[in-house]
């Protein structure tokens, strides 16, 4: 019965953000009518940006964070131990304090860059960026602090999507002067905040994986399973139907 529930929101929800970009068209389109006044439509029309980036962030913060998985590692024939550990680790660790790092200094540099003229926020060097994916890492290894920051990570997720809609409300043109252009390949800011968020999500479900419980003391973690694989499937799947409701907005 939880399943079904579970199952029947996430539908209404992603049928809900396929409708959307149309109904945000149409007050587009009344709001362009009195583009140079303050209406009923072009509050609607600006409050309408912090809907999907809401949403997008109360779903994460129920199904992609508070994992839980099979921890008999004991009595697992398939387990992962010594060097193979150490590595999978120390990548994953990095790779993923690093993201956090640099999504953080993103929404930092939209912030001096759209609201503070004239006082750039400084560049990241190499012992600034090293100290801060050291502090992240730390705040990763215990799981109050894992948890805490996977909120920070999500409100800076909706914080960056508000700055990206004020971008393309005002036709603010984005240049190397902002940090978030060096992603500028993918020709749509809105999809690489998202690709951002989404590698961060799945990095954070596979360390989740490897520190569960008493995993990383025990130095042994089991090998996955087909079961977990599920939530990746559940990740890529949600946020496909995210990555199709800015493609039909845009």
């Amino acid at each position: 019965m939880i399943i079904k529930n579970n199952t029947t929101k996430l539908l209404v929800t992603l049928s809900f953000l396929l409708i959307l970009p149309f109904v945000q068209k149409q007050w587009f389109n009344l709001y362009s009518l009195n583009i140079n006044d303050i209406s009923f439509y072009s509050i609607l029309y600006y409050l309408s940006g912090s809907i999907c980036p809401s949403l997008v962030c109360l779903n994460s913060l129920k199904n992609y964070t508070y994992y839980s998985f099979n921890n008999d590692k004991f009595h697992s024939i398939k387990i992962i131990k010594g060097k193979s550990l150490l590595f999978l680790v120390s990548i994953n660790l990095i790779f993923l304090s690093y993201l956090i790092a640099d999504y953080i200094y993103i929404n930092f540099d939209l912030i001096f860059n759209l609201y503070l003229e004239g006082n750039n926020v400084p560049k990241q060097d190499i012992p600034q960026l090293s100290f801060f994916i050291f502090l992240i890492s730390i705040l990763l290894i215990f799981k109050k602090s894992r948890f805490l920051l996977k909120k920070i990570i999500l409100v800076n997720f909706l914080l960056v999507s508000l700055h990206l809609w004020h971008l393309e409300i005002n036709n603010i043109s984005v240049d190397d002067q902002f940090h978030i252009y060096r992603y500028f390949g993918l020709n749509d800011l809105n999809l690489i905040n998202l690709f951002i968020l989404v590698a961060i999500e799945i990095s954070f479900y596979t360390w989740s994986f490897l520190s569960y419980k008493t995993n990383l003391s025990d130095w042994i973690v089991p090998k996955p399973q087909k079961r977990d694989v599920i939530p990746f499937l559940n990740i890529f799947i949600f946020y496909f139907f995210i990555i199709i409701y800015y493609s039909i907005l845009t």
